[in-house]
């Protein structure tokens, strides 16, 4: 079992790693869902990476937006640059971003975001499919659903055990952006 924490800025990832999670995940400066969030690129990812991995923590960087056909190669670009820095995974949503990142960093491990929305075992072998290393789940499984998974399967899986309540599927919000033209799959919600 590994305690991940989001690290919304330095101060938070700091706070995490003291307080003993095992990994932290946060948001690059383009194509996190978490937009919110002060972005970590650059001098302040390597050093986010480096303080964690002193401390024997991992990092995760979120990429979990969906990509346009014109962002590929930045989206592409700063893989690469997570890849370079040392980050240990990338959480990825969007499938031919995932395949690009698979075809130039074949080093590079890959989990599947939450916003995939996978709920069943298909999905969970369409991840490992893909080249996942791990599949989070979507948020409104039960603990029942998310049992009957991990007991037919050998992929890692990881889930929210605490988090925003959801009036909806997991990262299937489509409200947002038909209202007020953010989108929570482009980091807007």
């Amino acid at each position: 079992m590994e305690l991940l924490a989001p690290a919304g800025d330095f101060s938070c990832l700091v706070a995490a790693v003291q307080n003993g999670a095992d990994a932290v995940y946060l948001g690059g400066r383009a194509f996190s869902a978490r937009t919110a969030a002060n972005a970590f690129a650059g001098d302040d990812l390597r050093r986010a990476v480096d303080y964690a991995h002193v401390r024997g923590a991992k990092v995760y960087l979120a990429l979990n937006t969906l990509v346009r056909d014109g962002e590929l190669g930045a989206f592409c670009d700063l893989a690469a640059e997570a890849y370079r820095t040392g980050v240990d995974a990338l959480i990825v949503q969007d499938v031919g971003g995932a395949a690009q990142i698979r075809r130039d960093l074949p080093g590079m491990r890959l989990h599947a975001s939450t916003q995939m929305t996978v709920r069943d075992m298909a999905g969970v072998k369409q991840a490992e499919a893909l080249g996942f290393a791990r599949t989070v789940l979507a948020r409104e499984l039960s603990k029942e659903a998310i049992s009957a998974i991990a007991a037919n399967t050998d992929s890692e899986l990881e889930v929210f055990a605490h988090g925003a309540l959801y009036m909806r599927y997991a990262r299937q919000c489509l409200t947002s952006s038909m209202i007020g033209g953010r989108s929570g799959n482009r980091g807007g919600c």
